[in-house]
Formats: C-alpha cells, structure tokens, sequence
C-alpha cells in the first residue's frame, strides 16, 4: 500500500514538472519525495531489528494470532489447585496435555495429580521420648522414661503420655516374642546393661531406641491389634484411675481417665469394652465434681457405643445414668427413657441393676 501511494504522488509530481521546470534543474528531483528515502530506511533497520520477515496482516488475522499465543502460554501454565481458579470445580478444568501439542512430561504430571487428589495420606502415630528421669528408690534405682503419643501432622495441647522403665519395655518385648516369634525377629531391642545404665550417653541411646521399637510394633498390623501392645499404654492408667475412684480422690481420677481415653483414642480402639470402662470413669468423676454437662456428654458417647447392642452390663447402668443428668442439665430424655421401657419388657430386673459407679469399682482389671 505504501508503495503505490509513492508511485502514484512521483506520478503526480512528474506531471507537474512537464508543465512547470523546476529552478533547480535535475537537482530537484532528489528532493521530490523525501518520505520515500526515509521510509525504506526505517523499513530496513525494523527489519534487521526483528531479524524476520515484516508482514501486514489485517485484523481479523492479529485476533487469530493473539488466541494462538494465549493457547501457547496456557500450555506452559502448571495444575491448579482445586479451588484455586474462580468458579472452576474440581476435575472440570481441561488438561493441557488433552490439547494437541501437549508434552509427555506434563501428561505425567497431571496423571499424578489426578491420583494425589484422589487419595488422603494415612496418618501415623509417633512414638517420641519426651523426657528421661532417673529415680531412686528404697532398694533400687532406674531411668523412668516419658513417651508422648502424637498423630503426625497434629499438635495436641493436652497429649496421651506414658511413663515406662526398662523392665516395663523388656517385658512387653518378652512377650510379644513368645506370641509373635515370626513378626518379632525382625525387631531389635536394646540389651541390657550391667554398667553405665544412668549415664547421659546410654539414655539418650536406650530413648531413641525405644522410640523405633514402639514404631516398628506398630506397623505391624497383627501385634497392633494386640492385647499384649494395646494394654502396655493404657491398663496401668486404667488400673491407677480405679484406685483413685475408689478412694475418692475424683480430681486426680479424672485426669488419668482423661489420659486413658487419650490412649485408647491414639490406638484407635474407642469401641473396645476398655474403652466403655473408660467413659464410666469419666462419667463418675465429673457428677461427683459436680461437671454435669461434661457427665451427660460421656453417658451420650457411651449410649451411641452402645446403640446396637442390647445386652451389655454396662447399658443399663449407663441408661439410668443418662436419664438423671439429662433431668439435671435440662436435656433430652425420652430415647433413653423408651430404651429403659425396652429392657424392662425383655425381662431385665432394673431394680436390681447396680450403680454406673458400682460398676466401675467392682470390675476386675487385670
């Protein structure tokens, strides 16, 4: 286009000089279209600057370009989260390695992604030995070490703790290996030592030590379930608790309850018969502390427990329980009510039925 527009005015120009001589003879003729010398030498340096070819495309063409270059880009462009674009669900937004020219490397990518999407990483729990005390007694002296139990990827104000001595860890170990001789040989155990048993090296040793057995028992999923393992956590809490209720010392039974409910929370045994024990203890201690609330709401975890059950020793006790601090705090008492109705026409003698109290102190705990 420039270049007719060029010819067309030297056209014009030439015509003119037919007619009228120009006064400074053929000199003029350079200086007829200065524009055109300037022209072709910007035309050039553009041209050696984009080292291409200069095309004119018209407008239609550059719309076309411009969505070309915004797919090049978007190509380039990592996953997003879910939720990390603007009202674009999960799994909708469309792969770039679906659209012609998509790369092997980004098909693997989003392959994974698609997958750790789909799926939660398991917990563990950690087994880590917070503290190490030596104790010394009448006719003995030994390392008492403090173990925190802690669900990775958590932080827990108030941890499940235990506190074990060697003998405790040699004795959990012994029998395991006579019950589990197959799983067990892979499992090392510290040795024990006749000389430098309180030295800060040999703790520090037997700690990191005993963190990896717990760990190695742990991922074993047969001495996982175990009584033998689940018992070495929270039967002396159990077993202590009791006393204390017993005595009536309910302040400090209630808060080794409260870490017997943490451990078997760890554990993930909240449907054992340990567990419903452990809820009774609870229940207890807050009525006689006068923590109503807190009561019903152990009684109300119990009764869910329970729910499929309909001959359990503890379901009565626990029913009767629950109807007196419900009429207490206000609750609701009708469903435990009908299901106290329910016992009463199958037959069992509620009148004789003991207290959840009663229950707690006479059950054997061994």
């Amino acid at each position: 286009m420039a270049a007719r527009i060029l010819h067309r005015l030297r056209h014009a120009l030439a015509g003119e000089g037919g007619r009228e001589e120009p006064a400074g003879g053929g000199g003029g003729e350079a200086e007829d279209c200065p524009e055109s010398s300037e022209l072709e030498d910007d035309t050039e340096g553009l041209s050696t600057r984009l080292s291409g070819t200069l095309s004119f495309t018209s407008h239609e063409d550059e719309e076309e370009e411009e969505e070309g270059d915004g797919a090049s880009e978007e190509l380039e462009e990592p996953p997003q989260a879910p939720g990390a674009a603007a009202g674009t669900e999960d799994g909708e937004w469309v792969s770039a390695a679906e659209r012609p020219g998509g790369s092997l490397l980004t098909r693997q990518l989003q392959e994974l992604w698609r997958r750790s999407r789909g799926s939660l990483a398991p917990q563990r729990l950690l087994f880590e030995v917070t503290s190490a005390s030596v104790v010394s007694e009448r006719s003995s002296k030994y390392v008492l070490y403090t173990i925190y139990l802690i669900r990775s990827g958590q932080f827990d104000k108030a941890p499940a703790t235990i506190a074990r001595r060697y003998s405790d860890f040699e004795q959990l170990n012994r029998r395991l290996r006579c019950r589990f001789s197959c799983d067990m040989a892979s499992v090392a155990f510290p040795r024990k030592r006749l000389r430098r048993n309180f030295t800060a090296e040999t703790i520090a040793k037997r700690s990191r030590a005993f963190e990896q057995f717990l760990s190695h028992l742990h991922s074993i999923d047969e001495i996982r379930r175990s009584p033998e393992f689940l018992e070495f956590f929270f039967l002396p809490d159990l077993q202590a608790a009791q006393r204390l209720t017993c005595t009536g010392m309910y302040r400090e039974a209630l808060a080794t309850w409260a870490n017997a409910y943490r451990l078997q929370d760890r554990l993930g045994v909240c449907n054992s018969g340990r567990f419903l024990l452990t809820l009774a203890g609870l229940a207890v201690c807050h009525q006689e502390l006068d923590q109503l609330s807190e009561a019903h709401g152990c009684c109300e975890q119990a009764l869910q427990l329970l729910e499929a059950q309909g001959s359990h020793p503890l379901l009565g006790p626990f029913l009767q329980a629950h109807v007196h601090l419900a009429w207490k705090v206000g609750k609701d008492k009708r469903h435990s009510e009908a299901r106290l109705q329910d016992l009463r026409e199958a037959g069992l003698p509620l009148q004789q039925q003991p207290s959840l109290k009663e229950c707690l102190i006479k059950e054997p705990l061994e």
